[in-house]
């Protein structure tokens, strides 16, 4: 037999080739392709389930957000650079234009059948992955940046009952956010690793490419860094400014 994995060229013995390339339940080879396609499908649907808990961590955060503005703004209204940091940060990790689709698309500037330009959809664009990541970054640290300014001028404020149960619940969201980062993480890699197989490398072109590859959320280019807000900043100044090195 040829030694060629497409469907045409299996030759003499189909059903000794598929085994040879890894097909090795079932007894017949389109079952062995099902079950192959069915497990495919099934790590498709376990990184929409690990997407769709971390977009709902994301909104619970959403949802704190104001209230914490709203406590600050009634005790220390003048603080209008940390409040505008915040409520900036906040839109910006929600306007439409940065949220991830799931259908493939032709990406903004291109026309579609040219050269570079690939139909895809976001979640296998390390750019626009990247983006997203780095909006939601920016809002957790705007938040703990606004509770450390707290805390620091403005102690009376940060030991209310009010303030510091929303800055748990808050943090709690954070940690939340993370955890469910490592989770899809984990379903990325269960599914990427099921595609590169030499088994879905053959089912995948029979569907047509139903299935690609996706992004891993990457560490924070800041995580190791402090925030670095410019509390001083004049009205429609940026506030949050780039982040410089622990201890320089």
């Amino acid at each position: 037999c040829s030694s060629d994995l497409s469907i045409g060229a299996f030759g003499c013995d189909v059903k000794k080739h598929m085994e040879d390339v890894g097909f090795k339940q079932g007894d017949g080879v389109v079952e062995k392709g099902v079950i192959v396609y069915n497990s495919l499908v099934d790590r498709d649907e376990d990184c929409n389930k690990a997407w769709a808990d971390y977009q709902s961590t994301l909104a619970r955060r959403q949802s704190l957000i104001p209230q914490l503005v709203g406590v600050v703004k009634g005790a220390a209204a003048h603080e209008e650079t940390t409040l505008s940091a915040v409520t900036q940060a906040r839109a910006n990790a929600t306007r439409p234009e940065i949220q991830l689709q799931e259908a493939r698309h032709v990406p903004e500037g291109c026309v579609a059948g040219t050269p570079d330009c690939t139909v895809s959809n976001d979640f296998e664009d390390p750019s626009r992955f990247s983006q997203f990541q780095a909006a939601q970054a920016n809002l957790g640290m705007s938040v703990m940046a606004m509770r450390d300014r707290m805390q620091e001028q403005y102690p009376t404020i940060a030991a209310t009952d009010l303030f510091k149960s929303l800055m748990v619940d808050i943090e709690g969201s954070e940690n939340r956010i993370n955890r469910a980062r490592e989770v899809f993480n984990a379903a990325v890699a269960d599914f990427n690793k099921e595609l590169r197989h030499v088994t879905g490398k053959i089912i995948n072109p029979i569907t047509n490419m139903e299935f690609r590859a996706r992004q891993y959320f990457q560490a924070d280019q800041n995580a190791n860094v402090a925030p670095n807000i410019d509390f001083g900043a004049g009205p429609g100044a940026t506030a949050v400014q780039p982040a410089k090195p622990v201890g320089k």
